[in-house]
């Protein structure tokens, strides 16, 4: 049997006297285009929405449920770092500085961060602990996770009306067969990483 996030890095955290922690997590590292999406979540443990889980392993239907319900009993924020950012920084530091803006967006700053992954952002200066996966330990972690990936997900779909074609309503801009053949045909959009080699690739041969 799986184990299930549970709270017990927060608990150690308030242990130690750091009340407020939140748990922070990106989605979309991966994609050729789009932005780079974090989350921050304070959950208040008397309200803690049940099922919380790394966002990949639920449906989207129950994201979807879970997103609101995260939003209406937690503090949370999201934000972003561009296509640009992400060109010009590359894709790990364009994620930390999503990060640290999902925790400024937070109302109130925390005492202490639980961060998925192995890294912390160098220009963090909270109290802070990297976890791997995190997103399927740390329920804190789980919870950003699902409000991450739900809100890219619909960013994604709106930016999939703008360039109709290659399918970002169902990839998220994920290199699938669909959305890199889309690439081969209908060219590199302005939301296209041109960073990432796919990308890359296309633009070279086009100034060939």
């Amino acid at each position: 049997m799986t184990q299930a996030p549970d709270f017990s890095f927060e608990l150690a955290a308030q242990a130690r006297g750091l009340t407020l922690v939140a748990g922070v997590d990106e989605v979309g590292r991966g994609p050729l285009c789009g932005p780079v999406t974090a989350a921050a979540v304070v959950l208040d443990p008397a309200r803690i929405p049940v099922g919380l889980n790394d966002s990949k392993k639920l449906t989207a239907a129950r994201r979807a449920i879970l997103a609101r319900q995260i939003w209406a009993s937690a503090n949370c924020a999201v934000a972003h770092a561009s296509v640009e950012e992400i060109d010009t920084l590359n894709i790990l530091q364009a994620s930390h500085l999503a990060m640290c803006r999902a925790l400024a967006a937070l109302p109130q700053q925390p005492d202490h961060v639980l961060i998925d992954g192995n890294r912390l952002p160098r220009d963090l200066t909270l109290s802070a602990e990297a976890i791997v996966k995190g997103d399927a330990r740390s329920l804190s972690i789980a919870a950003a996770s699902i409000i991450a990936k739900q809100a890219r997900d619909l960013l994604m779909v709106d930016l999939a009306q703008q360039h109709p074609g290659y399918g970002w309503e169902k990839n998220a801009g994920y290199p699938t067969k669909d959305h890199l053949e889309a690439l081969l045909n209908l060219g590199v959009t302005p939301v296209h990483r041109r960073s990432f080699r796919p990308v890359h690739n296309i633009l070279c041969k086009q100034n060939s």
